[in-house]
């Protein structure tokens, strides 16, 4: 797949190194504080004797099913705006976008809209708010599903953090910070100020119109046809990945404690988490997500799981989970250039 219909325009070292460079760099860092002081033998002594793979081939077919789920929800955003690519072809979009995450973060949702537009001979810009539309739809879910998690486990999270006193403090300290909230305020004021100030500035109306078109194509999902279908499949695809994650609590026995233990709330605690932990800047999720499952199961006393138990479990969950994309991938870019080759006409002599 080429990108030569990337948008254009030249970019400086420093913005390569913020986009790319940083997320290495936190992928990197948090990988190293990931096994800083954890034996690896014993790791993979509790992969060899513990784990249970058939779970874990279980969570990879709900991951699957998940990626055709969200190019189904997909299609029916493109239909609306009169973009009719196959069910296959949207698949594949969504398997390459993931792959091309774990190498450069945030590219692969630019590589999925390229290849469609180009594809369909569609307008990139057309194709490309459609894809904002589902990724605002992904976050609007995650905000929902964390408030529902804090009333559903809201009295364990702060039992757990005031048997650990120095933690609550601290917490509690900033969100009571009068210097939080008034450089929340100060630089709210200051954004509208400065939009207000050089509204008339390229810069801004750049900004503006970009705005209204991410609005315009959110907004095309209240009334666009099937709009009701896509509302089921976005449950769908959320059900596909919290079952992802509650299949692989059973690969091993500690975590088929938590489980069973404390019902599927723990379980929506470590999948929330997880699913916060994915803003951040990172190569494919790679550190930040197992951070976050290991926090999420230190919240359940469980004897025997300790920090190096939960380590192992995310580290395979995640890392069996990013070979199912290389190699998705792969067929992925095979597929694409079999289609190419196929859809590209040949000359005459």
């Amino acid at each position: 797949m080429e990108l030569e219909s990337l948008p254009s325009g030249r970019k400086s070292w420093p913005g390569y190194i913020l986009k790319y460079g940083v997320p290495l760099v936190i992928t990197v860092g948090l990988c190293y504080l990931l096994f800083n002081g954890i034996d690896i033998k014993q790791m993979m002594e509790i992969i060899r004797t513990q784990c249970d793979f058939r779970w874990i081939a279980a969570a990879l077919a709900a991951s699957v099913l998940s990626h055709v789920v969200r190019a189904m929800r997909w299609q029916i955003q493109l239909r609306a705006l009169g973009v009719t690519p196959p069910l296959w072809a949207t698949v594949l979009s969504i398997f390459g976008t993931y792959a091309v995450n774990l190498v450069f973060p945030r590219l692969g949702e630019i590589w999925r809209t390229t290849y469609i537009a180009q594809r369909q001979k569609a307008p990139f810009t057309t194709v490309f708010g459609s894809m904002v539309a589902d990724r605002l739809a992904d976050t609007a879910t995650v905000l929902l599903l964390t408030l529902a998690t804090f009333l559903i486990a809201g009295p364990q999270l702060v039992s757990y953090l005031s048997q650990n006193s120095g933690s609550y403090e601290r917490l509690a300290a900033i969100a009571t910070s009068p210097w939080l909230w008034g450089g929340i305020a100060a630089s709210v004021a200051i954004c509208v100020w400065a939009l207000r100030h050089f509204r008339h500035t390229a810069f801004v109306s750049k900004l503006s119109e970009a705005a209204k078109e991410l609005w315009q194509g959110f907004a095309v999902v209240a009334s666009m046809p099937g709009r009701g279908r896509w509302l089921v499949l976005t449950v769908a695809i959320w059900s596909c990945y919290y079952f992802q994650l509650y299949l692989a609590f059973f690969a091993f026995p500690l975590t088929a404690d938590v489980a069973t233990t404390y019902g599927m709330t723990a379980v929506l605690v470590c999948f929330v988490l997880s699913s916060i932990s994915m803003g951040v800047p990172s190569n494919g999720g790679i550190g930040p997500w197992q951070w976050a499952i290991i926090f999420g199961l230190s919240l359940y006393a469980v004897p025997g799981l300790n920090k190096e138990y939960a380590t192992t479990f995310a580290n395979l969950v995640m890392g069996t989970q990013t070979l199912l994309l290389i190699t998705l991938g792969i067929i992925t870019f095979i597929c694409v250039s079999i289609d190419k080759r196929r859809n590209t006409p040949t000359a005459t002599k």
